[in-house]
């Protein structure tokens, strides 16, 4: 049930076979967009979120796996495999959950006029993939950042087509059951069938850190700004917050991953980071 109620699946196989598939962003997991949109508009807490979204039925009792981003990582990998043609497994691809989110990051977003998801992110290009499932900061004009509640949603950039977008619920049981009966009338349906299936067993190749580039932003110490001014050089836009005192926040400039998390690392007093959807 990828996408939960939106059939992706079947649209990437059918409707856009003929098309070559050079990106793929989407919110794939319910619950955790459920999360975000809630922090931000109760100003709630993280753990006070999670067990109302537990109460609705829209969280597990054990939502290790959608909150860790684990669920969103195994869809990135069907995915990825499915516009690639080849094996993409999901523990290549690097994850990282909102667990760690606060009301702070959420007040950066919106002094940015960005909005906080966990995305799943596919780059298709010259045979090799390039993926991760991570909290993106996402410009407010960005048809993904419209995307609140329960509802999942996949933008996906094709070489004719160019962008086409796919809307629908993706948690409660309702919209996980209509996936699965979906997928059980389908089968039935072609229980005496051979489906081609454009997918082989050979290993995709994946991006290097070094071939991956975005921009960054980042949160740390106060008395950092003078470090990250000279690790992060000219292209390091200070981000104020009235309401938010003793911290040094900045945007980056475009940046390889490899090189971003050798200069975070090097920073004294990093107090976190969020990749910027471009």
């Amino acid at each position: 049930s990828v996408g939960g109620g939106i059939p992706i699946l079947r649209v990437l196989h059918d409707s856009l076979a003929h098309e070559e598939i050079e990106s793929v962003n989407g919110i794939l997991n319910g619950t955790t967009n459920y999360i975000l949109t809630e922090m931000k508009r109760e100003g709630a807490d993280f753990a006070a979120v999670l067990s109302q979204a537990q109460e609705k039925g829209y969280a597990e009792r054990s939502p290790e796996a959608d909150i860790e981003g684990m669920d969103a990582c195994r869809k990135t990998a069907i995915l990825a495999s499915l516009i690639s043609g080849k094996r993409v497994r999901a523990s290549e691809i690097p994850t990282t959950g909102i667990t760690a989110i606060t009301g702070v990051d959420l007040q950066y977003a919106d002094a940015l006029h960005m909005e906080l998801k966990l995305l799943g992110s596919i780059r298709h290009q010259r045979g090799e993939i390039e993926a991760i499932v991570a909290p993106f900061f996402i410009p407010q004009e960005h048809i993904l950042a419209a995307v609140h509640g329960v509802y999942n949603a996949v933008l996906v950039h094709s070489n004719h087509l160019l962008d086409t977008f796919y809307y629908g619920q993706g948690a409660g049981k309702e919209a996980t059951a209509s996936a699965v009966v979906a997928d059980m009338i389908f089968a039935s349906q072609h229980a005496n069938s051979h489906i081609p299936v454009n997918l082989t067993e050979e290993e995709a190749r994946m991006c290097s850190k070094e071939e991956t580039y975005r921009r960054f932003f980042v949160r740390a110490d106060a008395s950092s700004a003078a470090a990250a001014a000279q690790l992060f050089g000219q292209d390091l836009t200070e981000v104020k917050v009235e309401e938010i005192r003793d911290e040094f926040a900045f945007l980056t400039g475009n940046m390889s991953e490899s090189s971003f998390l050798d200069q975070y690392r090097a920073l004294p007093g990093g107090r976190g980071y969020f990749r910027i959807l471009s």
